[in-house]
Order: C-alpha cells, then structure tokens, then sequence
C-alpha cells in the first residue's frame, strides 16, 4: 500500500501538535517561540543571541522580540560575555526553569493522551525514532 510522503504527515502531525500544545503555552503567558526559546536554554546558557537564533532556527531580527518580552517577565537574563562585551549571554532564570519545566510537563501530558492510540511498544519505538532522526538537544 502506497503511503504519504514523510513531509506531508508530520506536517499533519505537527499541526495537530502545535494547535494542542498553544493553549497550554498561552495559559503561561507564553507563545511557541518564547518556549522554544526557554526549552532550548535548558541545556546551558547561550554564548551569543546568535547562537540562540541558530539553535531554534528563529530569524535573528525577530529573536530579539522574543528576548526582550523574557527579560521583562525575569525569566531570561541576558548579560555581556566577558570574552567580547558586544555579544550578550542569553540564561535561563530559576523563574524561567520552573516555569519551562511546568510547560513541558503539562505537555508530556498531552502527547501521552494524543499518543494513546499508539501500543506502548509502539509510541517507545516512535519516540526513538524522532529522536535519533532530530537529536535530543
């Protein structure tokens, strides 16, 4: 049996996805971006909002935005990096972890729920899979 390319069903599946997870992140005051943003500054600070930019794939330019508004919640410092005092240090704040980690609890929930129709076998080896295709950053 002829199957859907790859690209056409996990933009199906993302879709889905990103409409379950935005009311969860909107509870939180957050949009998608800004948990990108703080789920990616869960594995350390962020050398350069340049290097943020490129590990989420965000635009620079629009970057900045999505800084500004952490800042001013206290949920992200951003400070000069001694190395180069032009470029900032972009780090999570104690608020910023807590509040990352009840969003991505919240959403481990979710992707529990929409998975159920899924053997555990099957939603183990899926979850493999995604992550040996993407990486676990």
């Amino acid at each position: 049996m002829d199957r859907p390319d790859l690209g056409t069903m996990t933009a199906r599946l993302l879709r889905e996805i990103v409409r379950l997870e935005t009311p969860i992140l909107a509870a939180s005051g957050l949009e998608m971006w800004d948990y990108v943003v703080l789920a990616a500054l869960l594995g350390g600070d962020a050398a350069t909002q340049r290097e943020l930019a490129a590990a989420t794939g965000r635009d620079q330019t629009r970057l900045i935005r999505n800084l500004d508004g952490l800042e001013e919640r206290g949920l992200i410092t951003r400070s000069p990096d001694p190395a180069d005092r032009r470029n900032k240090v972009v780090a999570l704040t104690g608020s910023g972890r807590d509040l990352v980690g009840a969003c991505r609890a919240r959403i481990r929930v979710m992707e529990t729920e929409l998975l159920l129709s899924l053997p555990a076998d099957e939603r183990a080896a899926l979850e493999r899979a995604l992550v040996r295709l993407v990486g676990n950053p």
